[in-house]
């Protein structure tokens, strides 16, 4: 499994969690999912940040990577 996948099935779990206490606290749900749809923008941007390759230069293409 890639580390995106894994990243953001731990992502999904912790949002769950979140919207789940939101609900439990009485949250309007129009507020929830307004939050919901931007932790989840903010979460796949964190995930293709982290979890992106670098770029080979030429110059390093040649050499074994540690």
């Amino acid at each position: 499994m890639s580390s995106f996948a894994i990243y953001t099935i731990g992502f999904i779990i912790f949002l769950g969690g979140l919207i789940w206490a939101a609900v439990a606290l009485g949250v309007p749900s129009q507020w929830v999912a307004i939050g919901a749809v931007i932790l989840a923008g903010l979460g796949l941007i964190t995930a293709v940040t982290n979890t992106r390759r670098k770029d080979e230069t030429p110059a390093t293409e040649g050499e074994p990577s540690n």
